[in-house]
């Protein structure tokens, strides 16, 4: 029963309501409620606040539900096994992705997924590098795309080297050239992605001791691209993203080539069905490249 009680603080520390969290589980809200409650009563201390702005934790229902969820993957995790020994490969994965990888990388990765091991299912959750790092030390999800090649906390699997290129419109004085220089972008107002790439930029601006004048700020990579194209300002976007610009468009490399580096973050301690996506992600990504 615990582990039910479990599943039910970190559906609702989640989706920060009871009555959703009931709705996610099939269950009634004075279950959600009930559980929730016999927990607190468990430990000896409440572990959310409830008011009328909705459901969120308190300090120690933070704490506790780092362990709780930690004993959730575990529990996972031996299903997993289980079924890994009767020559299965079963179970659910959650999984940290950002926009390029969605639309680039995933609709193929899962189409894989699902016809080699119908039986795991995958869940994902959008957000940035910063996002999905945290997404992994709290133990929502078990695995994410990031831009990162090491880490002390985290399994690292190289996947690709994308390149980041400067985007100008044909009015722009860049236009013609081969390549950018760093203290080019100085010379012409910037649109900065605040989104996805932005500590990537922002890395870069440090690195090289440049302050472009920034004239708009969007999250959008669509949006950044009819600025440019509106003349409005240059911007950088990762090469991933710019497969298909208008023709009013150009990107140009760095004179120093300058890329992130995407990869698959993961625990050392993989479950089977995770073990089956990094595999199958890899796969695909070499064939991608042979192609």
């Amino acid at each position: 029963m615990s582990l039910v009680k479990y599943e039910i603080l970190n559906k609702v520390a989640e989706l920060q309501s009871f009555t959703k969290a009931a709705d996610a589980m099939a269950l009634t809200q004075s279950a959600v409620s009930h559980a929730i409650t016999n927990l607190e009563s468990e430990f000896g201390f409440p572990l959310v606040n409830r008011n009328r702005a909705g459901i969120t934790l308190t300090t120690e229902g933070e704490t506790m539900l780092l362990a709780i969820r930690k004993v959730l993957q575990e529990n996972e995790k031996v299903h997993q096994e289980a079924a890994s020994l009767l020559g299965l490969a079963k179970g659910t994965i959650k999984i940290g992705i950002f926009k390029s990888v969605s639309t680039k990388w995933l609709p193929e990765i899962i189409r894989l997924m699902e016809k080699n091991y119908p039986e795991i299912q995958i869940q994902l959750k959008e957000g940035d590098y910063l996002e999905i790092e945290q997404w992994l030390l709290s133990g929502e999800i078990d695995c994410g795309f990031i831009n990162i090649t090491h880490s002390s906390q985290f399994h690292i699997i190289s996947l690709k080297k994308d390149r980041l290129l400067c985007v100008v419109s044909n009015q722009s004085a860049l236009y013609h050239q081969k390549t950018v220089s760093f203290e080019d972008l100085e010379k012409e107002p910037f649109i900065m992605p605040t989104y996805g790439v932005y500590h990537d930029i922002k890395q870069l601006f440090e690195e090289h001791g440049i302050q472009p004048d920034i004239r708009f700020e969007l999250m959008d990579e669509s949006a950044i691209l009819s600025m440019v194209k509106h003349h409005l300002g240059i911007s950088i976007l990762p090469e991933m993203l710019l497969d298909s610009i208008p023709q009013e468009l150009r990107a140009i490399p760095f004179q120093v080539d300058s890329y992130r580096s995407i990869g698959l973050a993961t625990r050392y301690h993989l479950s089977p069905a995770a073990k089956k996506f990094a595999e199958t992600t890899q796969a695909w990504l070499q064939d991608s490249d042979k192609l």
